[in-house]
């Protein structure tokens, strides 16, 4: 472990004023020296990813992506590992304004929580289709998804999947490092957006209110020896071009504090929200390829993943780009893979909807080797 300093003190060097105003300044002939310093395998400054991220830097995606191709090669070679996630609790006390889970979002489907021989039904049906990496995701109540309740959940998915993470609510040091007694590979957690004004704005209720606490979650499984930290940001809930830089720092200083735990960032857009909601900053195509473009090149050795939250089309396209992982044959709700069918409330509607195997060809046929798999215990200890 590094001395890194606190993530909190490390983004309040940069405020959005000052970040805009940067991303303003920047010039051509900064995007083409971030270019080169990229190529030469020189450490991308914070000043470099602004310029990487402005309108500038449009110009040069062809460029970019060449790099970043580049790049992703050097690190991951040509493999895509496919992963599923499954849904154990869509029951959530908090109302993220955002989200299909939330408190009040109106939705009246079915709530329901995984009792251990449905979560073995859904187990079963993933590890049949070849699945050997799992992402375990509940809604944000954990006086029902108890830590006790996640901890036998990863012990159970264990027997089924070599390796499991969990997307849940914010936990303490202790509580991450239960789970990772049982046998806990990953995790995943979302900033949603790393502006403060519009973090309180879109989460009225709940434990997630509090923004420190979720913005060094991360920090705390690292510490417990979380072999796996991937972050995020909600794309179309705040200027891009900013929680873009800000995620860029994050997982820079997540690499150099907790460099024995692989780091990866995802792209999830908003694209179906509740009816009460209206996306306040929507992301385009060429948005998302050019913050993808820019993280890449400031972030060389980190994992890429992108969900069945975007098109199979794009998907396909993006592969080149810098992704590293992929979800496939997905189910946003409890029980969606064999237990419950479509009865139960999901999280989002998903945009590709191909099988586990019609993905697996896609990332063939672009020339990529498709994995299931992206480690082996005597390396590991898991």
């Amino acid at each position: 472990m590094t001395d890194d300093g606190g993530v909190e003190s490390k983004l309040a060097e940069w405020p959005g004023d000052r970040v805009q105003a940067l991303i303003a300044r920047a010039a051509p002939g900064d995007v083409e020296s971030a270019i080169r310093r990229a190529s030469s395998g020189g450490e991308l400054s914070a000043a470099d990813l602004a310029a990487l991220l402005s309108p500038a830097a449009r110009g040069s995606l062809e460029t970019m992506a060449r790099e970043a191709q580049r790049l992703t090669r050097r690190h991951f070679g040509r493999t895509i590992t496919l992963y599923a996630p499954i849904y154990l609790s869509n029951v959530c006390a908090a109302d993220c304004l955002y989200c299909g889970f939330a408190a009040k979002s109106g939705d009246s489907h079915q709530r329901l929580t995984l009792d251990p021989p449905g979560l073995r039904v859904e187990c079963e049906a993933l590890a049949a289709q070849g699945f050997q990496t799992l992402l375990l995701v509940t809604g944000e109540a954990p006086s029902v998804v108890t830590v006790d309740y996640l901890a036998e959940s990863v012990e159970i998915a264990r027997e089924y999947f070599p390796s499991v993470s969990v997307e849940v609510y914010s936990m303490t040091q202790p509580e991450y490092e239960k789970l990772v007694g049982r046998g806990l590979e990953g995790v995943t957690l979302y900033m949603e957006t790393y502006d403060r004004p519009c973090y309180a704005k879109v989460h009225p209720k709940g434990r997630k209110q509090d923004y420190a606490a979720r913005l060094e979650s991360l920090d705390r499984a690292g510490a417990d020896g979380a072999r796996k930290l991937n972050l995020w940001v909600l794309l179309g809930l705040f200027d891009w071009r900013l929680d873009g830089f800000w995620l860029g720092l994050h997982a820079r200083h997540l690499q150099k504090q907790w460099w024995r735990s692989a780091v990866a960032v995802s792209f999830p857009r908003l694209r179906h929200v509740p009816a009460r909601f209206t996306i306040p900053a929507p992301v385009g195509d060429s948005d998302l390829v050019q913050l993808m473009l820019g993280l890449r090149l400031f972030l060389p050795q980190a994992g890429f993943t992108l969900s069945t939250r975007e098109n199979a089309g794009l998907r396909d396209r993006l592969i080149p780009l810098g992704v590293t992982h992929l979800s496939a044959g997905s189910s946003t709700r409890p029980g969606g893979y064999a237990l419950c069918g479509s009865e139960t409330l999901e999280q989002f509607a998903i945009e590709d909807r191909r099988s586990p195997s019609e993905v697996a060809r896609a990332v063939a046929a672009a020339g990529y080797d498709p994995v299931w798999k992206d480690f082996d215990r005597a390396f590991t200890g898991f």
